[in-house]
């Protein structure tokens, strides 16, 4: 059963900097990519940066976080890391992580709570 836990929200002042852990238990082989999405209520959730594990460790970012984030892997730990800097109050949100395997299913993680202080 793939479980993916994640780590490192909190409560932080704008301009300052969060870092969140995802880490994926359960599946030895299969992974396309993992990444980070969020959610603030009312809204649908939104990506926030992927990155590919099956190949090559391309990534893709959301526009409203180019610069500021940076998503990282760790293949041989399934692990993926967030590292946010320069946050700002509309960053606030759930950020979730998600895992796709090669035949399309998704997991996702049961979420952290990110909130910038203006």
């Amino acid at each position: 059963q793939v479980q993916l836990v994640e780590s490192g929200g909190g409560l932080v002042q704008a301009g300052g900097s969060l870092s969140l852990t995802c880490a994926a238990s359960g599946i030895a082989r299969g992974i396309n990519n993992m990444g980070w999405y969020r959610q603030v209520p009312g809204k649908q959730r939104e990506l926030v940066a992927t990155v590919m594990i099956s190949s090559g460790g391309s990534t893709d970012y959301a526009d409203s976080v180019k610069g500021r984030f940076t998503i990282s892997r760790d293949n041989a730990k399934n692990t993926v890391y967030l590292q946010m800097n320069d946050l700002k109050p509309e960053d606030t949100a759930v950020y979730y992580c998600r895992l796709q395997v090669t035949w399309g299913q998704n997991y996702w993680g049961q979420g952290t709570q990110v909130t910038v202080s203006s």
